[in-house]
């Protein structure tokens, strides 16, 4: 994983360096936090790019192959709304360590599943135990001061969007040489490691409320129905999440269409030029930072929208030849990453001012809605492809992304 931790570390280091010690936490443990991100990430997009792999090997349908990549962000939602708000009653990095012990666990088990309702079923526990990425993100955003804190964790989501945009190359290089089984193993013996170095590097965070879980899991109620910022905030991400999550499971198999082709380590090149998205993170946390996240959010939404438009004229008979629509596609892949990054980015930021003693709970929630949104795309992926083709896809998308743009037109933002 040592590219993305280049990556993170070219995202403004020496901005970092400046703006570390009024945030109240060092340039390196920024990385150590955007590093766990973007490992742990990795479990919930690799499935997007290794369903053509796995779906024949196990037995499912075109359709039915789109559950791999939508199990996965289901239990992470669900880890999000019931593990997760644990942040706020015991102590963080015991429980981060915990849940990563859970997922070295399940990710060893997917990688042995011997059918594919049983590999449905641990990739569900994986999802859900991966949720202690948003356990380290408060820890993150708790030790930054408030007028740093949308750099800080830009910065901090700029692992977590590598990881995001790295798993599909990874996952495809990794299963053309090994076979999609191995990418489960390679993955189980990350989190292990990573889990060594967390264990030394990580700093206590004892939360601030004192209600027991029920207390808690009931909170969370009240907590959307009180805060009209988490609501919106989070209706957002959860369609421009969506958006991005159908693109990512159905472009491998446009890929491997004329006039493109390819086999699945060259889809795996193709999913890397993604990850030029990830370094817009920092940009979108700045510009929340200075007053201006309703703009850069509409922003972000209109990139999305384009993004769609440019993918859908590119994958069809519109674009002739292999290098200008393989291009073309490329530029829409980028673009669509970047307005997802954006949207999140802001939203992260607006949802972490608004109740420190909930953070665990706020950050819980938005990320569970935008990832249900995700788990939406990723079912509808499938019966869209099917049915409608690539425009049926990228129409589906453009919709996504046109919700998320009403959003953040009509509703609080900030």
């Amino acid at each position: 994983m040592s590219l993305e931790s280049n990556l993170a570390e070219e995202a403004d280091l020496a901005e970092l360096e400046q703006a570390a010690p009024a945030a109240g936490i060092s340039p390196s443990l920024i990385l150590l936090f955007a590093l766990s991100t973007g490992v742990i990430i990795v479990n919930l997009f690799a499935p997007q790019t290794l369903i053509g792999v796995i779906g024949p090997s196990l037995g499912f349908s075109d359709a039915g192959a789109s559950l791999v990549a939508m199990v996965t962000l289901l239990g992470y939602a669900a880890g999000l709304f019931f593990l997760v708000p644990l942040g706020d009653l015991v102590e963080n990095r015991r429980l981060v360590l915990h849940l990563l012990g859970a997922a070295v666990a399940a990710a060893f088990a997917a990688a042995a599943a011997p059918s594919g309702w049983l590999l449905l079923v641990f990739l569900f526990l994986l999802g859900a135990a991966c949720s202690a990425i948003q356990i380290l993100v408060p820890v993150a955003a708790s030790m930054s001061a408030p007028e740093h804190r949308g750099r800080v964790i830009g910065n901090v989501m700029s692992g977590l969007m590598v990881g995001i945009l790295l798993s599909r190359p990874v996952a495809s290089m990794i299963a053309d040489g090994w076979g999609w089984r191995s990418f489960y193993v390679a993955s189980g013996v990350a989190m292990a490691a990573l889990a060594a170095v967390l264990a030394v590097r990580l700093p206590e965070r004892r939360p601030e409320a004192a209600a027991g879980y029920g207390a808690l899991i009931a909170s969370l109620w009240h907590l959307l129905r009180d805060e009209p910022v988490l609501c919106s905030r989070a209706f957002s991400a959860a369609m421009a999440m969506g958006c991005f999550s159908l693109f990512w499971t159905v472009v491998a198999l446009r890929l491997t269409l004329p006039p493109f082709g390819l086999d699945q380590a060259q889809i795996g090149l193709f999913a890397l030029v993604g990850a030029g998205g990830a370094v817009s993170t920092s940009y979108f946390g700045r510009l929340g930072d200075r007053g201006l996240s309703r703009r850069a959010t509409v922003i972000a939404d209109l990139v999305m929208i384009a993004a769609m438009a440019l993918a859908a004229y590119a994958g069809t008979a519109m674009s002739d030849g292999f290098w200008p629509s393989l291009v073309l596609l490329g530029v829409a892949a980028v673009m669509l990453d970047v307005g997802v990054t954006g949207d999140q980015t802001l939203g992260r930021r607006a949802i972490n001012l608004l109740r420190p003693e909930a953070r665990g709970r706020l950050n819980g929630l938005f990320v569970g809605v935008f990832f249900l949104g995700g788990a939406l795309g990723s079912a509808i992926a499938g019966p869209a492809w099917s049915y409608g083709g690539w425009l049926a896809v990228c129409g589906c998308g453009g919709a996504f992304a046109l919700l998320a743009l009403v959003a953040a037109v009509v509703k609080p933002l900030d």
